[in-house]
């Protein structure tokens, strides 16, 4: 089996006059909470072999604080992953078959449509992903990825 585990960013600053979204900071908060994640992850023996994260500022912050607690990984930034709907995410993910644990770092609403479409074949049933929550996924160990193949198997936030 494969593993899929969705990070979203931590808790981000609002963006100031002028400045791109893409550019907004992890917030004192968000801080905290990357730290949390990434320390839930290790207790829960979840270090991924690879880590596909999206470039935008709040998603490297947060991938960053993890990785002080994780460990080294093997990243790839991924523009893809910026402002993703499920399909583009999927897509993304498929051309990493290979790996049995992906760790992706991205946003709402993409990581939370995603998750419920591979785990219940609908994206309408998604409920939300706060800042900073994790959703591991068990998918069959080949194959593309399709509607409704996954088993969510844990879902936490800080």
């Amino acid at each position: 089996m494969r593993e899929l585990i969705l990070l979203r960013h931590a808790h981000a600053e609002p963006a100031i006059p002028g400045q791109a979204d893409a550019d907004r900071p992890l917030s004192m908060r968000g801080q905290a909470e990357a730290e949390a994640a990434a320390r839930w992850l290790k207790a829960e023996g979840l270090l991924p072999e690879r880590v596909l994260c999206s470039p935008a500022r709040r998603t490297r912050e947060t991938l960053a604080r993890a990785l002080e607690v994780l460990g080294y990984s093997d990243v790839r930034y991924e523009p893809r992953i910026y402002d993703a709907l499920p399909g583009t995410l999927m897509t993304v993910l498929d051309e990493h078959v290979e790996v049995g644990r992906v760790l992706m770092v991205g946003h709402n609403p993409g990581f939370e449509q995603t998750v419920a479409l591979l785990h219940s074949g609908q994206s309408s049933d998604f409920r939300g992903m706060p800042t900073a929550g994790i959703a591991v996924l068990r998918l069959p160990p080949e194959g593309a990825l399709e509607p409704g193949i996954g088993t969510l198997t844990r879902f936490w936030w800080p």
